[in-house]
């Protein structure tokens, strides 16, 4: 899985693949990654795939009720946006002379 934490991605597939802006446009949904689950092949993006939990009263919420969280979606419905283009990129990991591995866009820029 060529994506981290961090990183800022583009939602290729599904139900938020697109949001509307001020204007009522359609465009393609960004987000940062807040987590990834490798051994599933998941990751958690910023305001992507939210749905609604029912939380009971604890002593940290008080009030309990239903809260909206954001939910895991699958790494193959997101692409890594180029920071020199962005656009989505594909990305693959090019490994140095010292033998230090680096991600790398199709565009040629290096992912630090």
């Amino acid at each position: 899985m060529n994506i981290k934490t961090g990183d800022t991605v583009v939602v290729i597939a599904g139900k938020d693949k697109f949001t509307t802006d001020k204007k009522g446009n359609k465009v393609p949904t960004t987000g940062k990654v807040l987590k990834v689950y490798p051994q599933t092949n998941k990751v958690v993006v910023e305001g992507v795939n939210k749905v609604k939990k029912h939380q009971k009263p604890t002593q940290a919420n008080q009030e309990g009720g239903i809260i909206e969280v954001e939910a895991p979606i699958d790494a193959s419905n997101v692409m890594l946006l180029d920071p020199k283009t962005n656009k989505p990129t594909r990305v693959h990991t090019k490994v140095n002379e010292d033998g230090s591995k680096v991600r790398v866009a199709k565009s040629g820029y290096e992912f630090k």
